[in-house]
C-alpha cells in the first residue's frame, strides 16, 4: 500500500480578470491622492529669482541677513504679510526685509513656504545685497539700505502659455478680467481676489499694506500688460513689483478651488491658527487609506469565495455572477468615497 501524500497547500492566486477588479478601487483612491501630495509640492516650486550684481563686502551682513531670515519666518507663523528692518552691526547699512503668501493659503502653508525662502536666498543670490526669489505660495525679499526702488507697477516677470483657449476664450477671459478689476477697485476682495467666468480662471493679489487705489491701479496695469504680452494665449501670469496676476483656461471648466498656482502675496496681512486645513487634510488621507484598504480586503474574501479546491486544482465557479456582483458592489462605494475624499483635500 502506498503512503498517500498530502497535496500542498495552493497559492493565493487570483486569475488576471480578478486582479484588475480588486486594482480598481485602490488605483482609484492611489490617484485622488496623487493631486494632493502634488498641490503640496507645487507651493513650494520656484517662479523666478532677483538678485541684485552687488555683493556683500566680506559677507559683513549675514548676521543681519540670518536675523532677518528668523523674524520672518517666526511671524509667518501667524501672519501671511510681514515687513521689518534689521540693523547691522558694526555701522553697517541696516537691512529691510519682508514675505507675502497667497491669500488663499492657510497660515501653516505659509509658514511652510516662508520657511524655505532664507536657504533659497543663499543659494540663488549668494550674499548679493538685494535679492526676491518667488515661489509659487509666496514670496520674499530682502535688500540693504538705500537699495534702488522700482515703480510699483514695474514688471519684474512674465510667463504666457501657448494658444488653444477656445471659441470666445478672449472674451471670457476679458469679463473675468473685468469682474477682478472691479472688486479690486472696491476694496471689498482685501487685496486677494480670485473669480472665473465659464472656463476661464482668474486671480490677482496686490502687496499686503498696499492702499486700495494703488492696489486697483497695480492689478489694472498687470491686466493690460497681460492683454498685450500674451495676447490670446490659453494662460499667463504677469508679476508686477507690487501685485501679480494669473490666468488660466481649462477645456473641461475650472476645477474645485481654482488653479492654485502662481503668485505670492498676502492678501491683507495676518490670520489665525492654521491648524484647521492641514488636520483635515491628514483626516481625509487616514480615513481614505483606511477605506481603500478595506475595500481590497472584502474584494479579496469575496473573490476566494468564487473557488473550491477540487483535485488540487483551484476552478471558477460562478465566475461571470460573481464579477458582475463584485463591480456592482464596489465600485459605486468607491466612486462616492472619492467624491467626499477630494473635497476634503482641497
Amino acid at each position: 500500500m502506498g503512503i498517500s501524500k498530502a497535496l500542498p497547500s495552493p497559492p493565493c492566486f487570483l486569475p488576471p480578470p480578478l486582479l484588475l477588479l480588486l486594482a480598481l478601487p485602490l488605483s482609484a483612491l492611489l490617484a485622488a491622492l496623487c493631486p494632493a501630495f502634488t498641490s503640496a509640492a507645487d507651493l513650494y516650486g520656484l517662479v523666478y529669482k532677483g538678485c541684485a550684481t552687488q555683493a556683500f563686502p566680506g559677507g559683513s551682513q549675514q548676521a543681519a541677513l540670518s536675523a532677518l531670515a528668523s523674524a520672518l519666518t517666526t511671524q509667518s507663523t501667524s501672519s501671511k504679510f510681514y515687513k521689518t528692518t534689521v540693523s547691522a552691526a558694526g555701522g553697517q547699512p541696516s537691512l529691510f526685509g519682508l514675505f507675502q503668501c497667497r491669500g488663499d493659503l492657510s497660515v501653516s502653508d505659509c509658514a511652510a513656504c516662508v520657511g524655505r525662502l532664507p536657504t533659497m536666498w543663499d543659494r540663488l543670490c549668494g550674499g548679493a545685497v538685494a535679492g526676491r526669489v518667488q515661489l509659487n505660495g509666496c514670496y520674499g525679499l530682502y535688500e540693504i539700505s538705500g537699495f534702488p526702488q522700482v515703480s510699483g507697477t514695474k514688471m519684474l516677470y512674465k510667463v504666457c502659455g501657448g494658444s488653444g483657449g477656445g471659441d470666445g476664450f478672449e472674451e471670457k477671459r476679458d469679463t473675468a478680467f473685468a469682474n477682478l478689476e472691479s472688486v479690486m477697485a472696491s476694496g471689498s476682495g482685501g487685496g486677494f481676489y480670485a473669480t472665473s467666468f465659464g472656463d476661464v480662471y482668474v486671480m490677482a493679489q496686490c502687496e499686503g499694506d498696499l492702499s486700495v487705489a494703488d492696489c486697483a491701479e497695480c492689478v489694472t496695469e498687470a491686466v493690460q500688460k497681460a492683454e498685450v504680452e500674451c495676447g490670446g494665449a490659453a494662460s499667463g501670469q504677469m508679476y508686477l513689483d507690487k501685485c501679480y496676476l494669473t490666468y488660466a483656461y481649462y477645456r473641461n471648466g475650472v476645477p474645485h478651488g481654482g488653479i492654485g498656482i502662481g503668485g505670492g502675496g498676502g492678501g491683507g496681512g495676518g490670520g489665525g491658527p492654521g491648524t484647521g486645513q492641514p488636520t483635515g487634510k491628514t483626516v481625509a488621507i487616514v480615513v481614505g487609506g483606511a477605506a481603500g484598504v478595506g475595500f481590497v480586503v472584502i474584494c479579496v474574501l469575496f473573490a476566494r469565495s468564487l473557488y473550491k479546491k477540487k483535485d488540487g486544482e483551484w476552478r471558477i465557479l460562478m465566475w461571470w455572477e460573481g464579477s458582475r456582483l463584485l463591480m456592482a458592489a464596489v465600485v459605486p462605494q468607491v466612486v462616492r468615497l472619492l467624491q467626499k475624499f477630494r473635497i476634503l483635500l482641497e
